[in-house]
């Protein structure tokens, strides 16, 4: 009887703290808790941190994580409307409301990130394929280009239209993917918190094609501003000469008024000078006779005039210079 009573005891002391141990257990402060029996749920979610209680070996705790999840998927490859292949590189964050749905649904953390990577990634290519590159990639539909301060108002309004019109803008699609499967992912007793692209490239195949674009588009650009610049520059140049011309009109007019102002008070010199007597006139025909003589009569040259002429009458009774006769007379013939 002794040893009966000693194998109970020896029994309960081993026995009874694993009985103890197997029946209790905490629930930490970023955990939530599903107790099941025979793999079913028994009970109601625990979601207050503590020390609890279950029934040893038949009962099992589940840990939830209660925290903010992060999902990061795959770069994908999936075509925009406007027909162009960009890899798509998404992120989202996410919580677990309903555990016990969550549970019965996807049971582990492992279930739901591939249920994300089916809902997200497909409500992903669902968005892009409905919009153009361009509203992809701007982050909002609200865009001012630079202008340069320079260019007309006509010229500016022929450069905006030249822009591609965004409707909407990336974050507006990326509140489309967020609507879309956060009403999908809810049935799991997930919470979608926020979506985000991450990183949106070409794809290899078409890169170099849409570089050739690129390059082409801004060739065309600097053709456009090179040919204003020589149409400037011609206009310039065409106002320089027109500038230049009428100064040198103005200048020649002035010349010319200046010119004949001199010449009439000249005149009017000489004709105060002169006509003071009549010796004076006299002298004044004969000093201008002779100027006349100077410019009309040089070497060889053959004069026939009348007898009566004005320009005759100092030249009658004038005999050659004897001096020059004779240096004539002298020259031996050629």
């Amino acid at each position: 009887m002794s040893r009966i009573k000693w194998v109970g005891v020896v029994m309960l002391t081993v026995v009874a703290p694993y009985l103890l141990y197997s029946s209790v257990y905490t629930v930490s402060e970023v955990e939530q808790v599903i107790i099941t029996q025979f793999g079913k749920p028994v009970a109601e979610p625990v979601t207050e941190a503590g020390l609890k209680l279950k029934l040893p070996f038949i009962q099992v705790v589940n840990a939830i994580d209660k925290r903010v999840l992060e999902w990061d998927g795959n770069p994908s490859d999936m075509p925009t409307k406007d027909k162009l292949y960009i890899s798509v590189d998404l992120f989202a964050r996410w919580r677990i409301t309903d555990p016990l749905q969550y549970f019965l649904r996807l049971r582990d953390e492992r279930s739901a990130q591939s249920r994300l990577d089916d809902i997200l990634g497909s409500e992903t290519r669902n968005a892009v394929a409905k919009h153009k590159l361009i509203e992809i990639i701007r982050t909002t539909k609200d865009r001012v280009p630079l202008r340069d301060a320079l260019l007309s108002g006509a010229e500016r309004t022929a450069d905006s239209a030249a822009w591609v019109a965004i409707h909407k803008g990336r974050k507006q699609v990326e509140e489309e993917i967020f609507v879309e499967a956060a009403e999908k992912v809810q049935v799991f007793g997930i919470e979608l918190l926020d979506i985000r692209f991450k990183r949106i490239n070409y794809n290899e195949s078409v890169r170099p094609k849409i570089y050739d674009r690129m390059i082409s588009e801004r060739r065309q650009i600097a053709e456009r501003f090179l040919s204003e610049g020589n149409g400037e520059a011609a206009r310039i140049r065409g106002d320089r000469v027109r500038e230049l011309n009428k100064i040198q009109s103005e200048a020649y007019r002035q010349v010319e008024e200046i010119r004949g102002e001199a010449d009439a008070k000249a005149s009017n010199i000489y004709a105060r000078a002169y006509n003071q007597s009549p010796e004076s006139v006299t002298f004044y025909q004969f000093t201008r006779s002779l100027q006349a003589y100077k410019s009309v009569i040089t070497k060889n040259t053959t004069l026939v005039i009348s007898t009566d002429s004005e320009l005759f009458q100092y030249l009658q009774g004038m005999s050659p210079d004897p001096l020059e006769s004779t240096a004539d007379q002298a020259e031996p013939p050629q």
